[in-house]
Formats: structure tokens, C-alpha cells, sequence
């Protein structure tokens, strides 16, 4: 069953996927730039000239579980793992939980 729309497609997807994207949205938008939503968005974007060392680790992954919390109702973030980060662009692996049941999720984004 279709839960979305795929945003360069425009073809239907299913639920994780959509969470997949809409998280990733989410952590690539800076927060102040949307007009109608203000708040939406991460800090991510904000850390990109930061050095890459374990306190900016420990940033990100802060920054990731706040924004999932905010603005990804469907889910909570029980795990985040910063991956891999080159050319400014950071690779995450989640494991959420769906709110619905209690269903375990893992992504990258």
C-alpha cells in the first residue's frame, strides 16, 4: 500500500520509504528557511564548515534525533549513527521504532 508520493517521480511509495525521504528532507532543509514553517528543519546544515571530530559527532547525531523527534511524527529515533561524511554530506544509519505499533525501522539517509 502506497503511503506517499516519491518527490522525483512522482511515484507512489510505500510507507519506510516515505519516512526515508521525509527525513531526509527534513535534515537537509535549514531551520528559518521555509516561509510558512519557520522551525522545520534540522541544524545539519549549519555544521557543514565544522571540524569533523567526536564533538561533532556527538552534534549531528543530537541534531538528527531532535529534528526526527520535531517534525517525524511516525517514529521515534532509538539509534543514530553518523556512518560516513564526505564532501559536506553526512550518511546516517537510523533505527526508529514506528509510533502505530512498536514496529522496529532501519534506514540510511
Amino acid at each position: 500500500m502506497a503511503a506517499g508520493m516519491d518527490r522525483r517521480t512522482g511515484k507512489a511509495i510505500d510507507e519506510i520509504d516515505h519516512i526515508q525521504q521525509s527525513i531526509g528532507d527534513i535534515l537537509s532543509t535549514r531551520i528559518g528557511t521555509r516561509v510558512e514553517r519557520r522551525g522545520y528543519g534540522s541544524n545539519l546544515p549549519s555544521r557543514i564548515d565544522d571540524p569533523v571530530d567526536q564533538q561533532f559527532r556527538v552534534h549531528v547525531q543530537y541534531d538528527v534525533a531532535v529534528a526526527i523527534r520535531t517534525w517525524e511524527t511516525r517514529v521515534t529515533a532509538e539509534r543514530v549513527q553518523l556512518i560516513d561524511y564526505a564532501d559536506g554530506k553526512p550518511v546516517f544509519r537510523l533505527n526508529l521504532r514506528r509510533r502505530r505499533d512498536g514496529a522496529p525501522i532501519a534506514i540510511t539517509v
